[in-house]
């Protein structure tokens, strides 16, 4: 794997968010991989609970400016970066003062998920894939974690599918428990719909349950990972059934390495 280009693409990161499963594995399944001279980089969203100043956030001027079209709307995208300290290792933050400035990650003040996050997640999605292009960085893998960053794979598949850039990109989805209730939204599939998806693509989210997103990414990558010990019935069911390379859960001693395991035998060597 040494000189292979990974990005891993999170909804959460350590220490820019607070600790959980996830933040927390997204960060050492990247520090791993770039101890072990593999080329890193990380995006997130830039919540606005983030501190910009303690955390040393500036913006980049060259890569920000462009206006993402979300549901026949104009959203500018704008690209600050941060290195975490003595790792040397570059994350991005994917930020527009609309849908990330608020001082939460994906609810409000009464516990309840905000109702623009199937936007959210279509904007960090696209914004993710245009920064990529900017810095003209092609990856080998991309790894995704987390609902937030769940339709990356599906627009990378259909809607980025002609981009030279990401022809040889292998997808890689990490299946959290991390379950929220209800759908996410009850137009997200006529947002994704405006970007002329493919319709069979689009019917999973239909109904836009937290298991419908993650089938929609599991679907459109090219390995998955279940990073949980225990993940929603639904999905572990789906998971049962994957005709793709799978890698079961790992304990907190093994994951980093199995990770990079799997890259390389399970995924690249399709």
């Amino acid at each position: 794997m040494k000189n292979k280009r990974v990005l891993y693409v999170s909804s959460e990161v350590t220490p820019y968010t607070p600790p959980t499963e996830m933040s927390e594995m997204s960060f050492e399944a990247a520090k791993k991989a770039h101890h072990k001279g593999v080329q890193t980089r990380i995006f997130m969203p830039r919540y606005g609970v983030i501190n910009e100043r303690r955390h040393q956030l500036h913006e980049v001027i060259r890569l920000s400016g462009m206006n993402l079209i979300i549901n026949d709307m104009d959203m500018p995208l704008i690209i600050k970066v941060a290195s975490i300290p003595k790792e040397r290792m570059q994350v991005y933050f994917i930020d527009n003062e609309e849908y990330f400035k608020r001082k939460a990650t994906f609810t409000d003040e009464n516990d309840e998920m905000f109702v623009d996050n199937d936007e959210r997640a279509i904007f960090f999605a696209k914004g993710v894939v245009e920064t990529v292009k900017k810095l003209n960085w092609a990856p080998d893998i991309i790894h995704v974690h987390g609902w937030m960053a769940c339709l990356l794979p599906l627009y990378l598949k259909e809607y980025y599918k002609d981009d030279a850039l990401f022809a040889n990109t292998k997808i890689i989805t990490s299946v959290y428990d991390n379950e929220f209730e209800g759908p996410l939204s009850e137009n997200l599939a006529e947002k994704v719909r405006y970007d002329e998806i493919p319709e069979a693509k689009i019917a999973v989210l239909e109904e836009s349950t937290f298991a419908n997103i993650l089938k929609s990414a599991i679907d459109n990558s090219d390995g998955v990972i279940k990073a949980s010990r225990f993940v929603n019935d639904d999905l572990e069911d789906y998971l049962d059934d994957l005709e793709k390379p799978f890698l079961d859960y790992q304990t907190e001693d093994t994951f980093a390495e199995a990770y990079l395991e799997f890259y390389s035998e399970k995924v690249l060597n399709q």
